[in-house]
């Protein structure tokens, strides 16, 4: 569904912005439009992928102007732009309200505007059931998403709005597994917050993946979520010590706002939550029989009295933690 439309991907010089574009390059699309802040990111991306399919639009999600010039006769919007550092957050939260809940709102304005085919925001597992600000702004993103297309006349803004929720990328920028290893290189302390805390496990082709699937099968209105295996901080710290040969730790706390586990579906949205085409998926509004077995053949509710957490699903083998490990190239 790809081939020939025109993207624009809101935070696109971001790690997963980055990726999103390269993955879609090689699907034929016609153009894509980079739309960010940072005019450096911008160079160095349009140098490093030298492509003429691509456009860098200088811009900001609080600006809706300019998102609606921006939105113009682009077929489908990825929106992944947002404040992300949770203690910059937590500490500035006027200002993560302006880019991760007004920004959002303007994004959806722009593509009713334009009448842009699909608007899919990019979620986290801090929005359910948040404990920090970041959390609770991207909660709001989500809701504004999918409850967006109530707020227009399908016959004439055809826009279909949803939702994709994941955890941090296995690895990513800033998160525990670089950390360690930039701590081993160093011959530091391994810093672990605590050994009992699990995390879900998504690469970043597996994230790519989830997202262009969810892209394809929404129907508008559903926050869709991967089916992961999990690791936990000690399980991690067992794998890179056999690794890198070291046992040097200090065990520091888990940091305000953070979570012991991460939590993907909680338990009030069980009720809603149903599998579909080996994805979770959770409905937010009022449906029947008849419309669930139309739009999405073979559904089936996912049954489970419990929350779909990182300390209750399948962990990963350690076998699967080296290989992951060992595929980064970190060490």
């Amino acid at each position: 569904m790809f081939k020939g439309k025109k993207i624009l991907i809101t935070g696109g010089t971001g790690s997963l912005g980055t990726a999103l574009t390269r993955r879609l390059l090689s699907l034929d699309v016609e153009q894509i439009r980079i739309f960010s802040r940072n005019e450096y990111k911008q160079i160095s991306m349009e140098s490093e992928l030298n492509d003429d399919r691509l456009r860098f639009l200088i811009g900001d999600i609080r600006d809706e102007k300019r998102l609606v010039r921006a939105t113009e006769e682009v077929d489908i919007v990825f929106h992944a732009a947002a404040l992300k550092h949770v203690p910059k957050v937590e500490y500035n939260p006027f200002e993560a309200v302006k880019t991760n809940v007004q920004g959002s709102q303007n994004v959806i304005e722009a593509c009713l505007a334009n009448d842009v085919e699909r608007a899919v925001c990019i979620g986290t597992d801090k929005a359910v059931s948040p404990l920090n600000t970041y959390g609770a702004t991207k909660l709001l993103m989500e809701k504004l998403f999918v409850n967006a297309q109530q707020y227009s006349n399908p016959k004439i803004h055809p826009t279909k709005f949803f939702a994709v929720r994941y955890g941090n990328v296995f690895a990513s920028s800033g998160s525990v597994i670089p950390r360690f290893i930039d701590q081993i290189k160093k011959q530091e302390e391994i810093t672990i917050t605590d050994k009992n805390m699990t995390r879900f496990s998504i690469t970043m082709e597996q994230a790519l993946d989830f997202i262009l699937k969810a892209t394809e099968i929404g129907n508008g209105t559903e926050i869709f979520i991967p089916k992961l295996k999990s690791y936990s901080l000690e399980q991690i710290y067992k794998v890179l010590s056999q690794l890198a040969e070291t046992k040097n730790e200090k065990i520091i706390g888990i940091r305000p706002g953070e979570k012991l586990h991460e939590l993907l579906i909680n338990f009030d949205e069980m009720r809603y939550s149903w599998e579909f085409e080996n994805l979770y998926m959770i409905l937010n509004w009022q449906y029947n029989d008849n419309y669930l077995n139309t739009n999405y053949p073979g559904i089936k509710k996912f049954d489970s009295t419990e929350t779909y957490s990182s300390n209750n699903t399948e962990p990963l083998t350690d076998d699967e933690l080296k290989n992951n490990i060992s595929n980064l190239g970190l060490l």
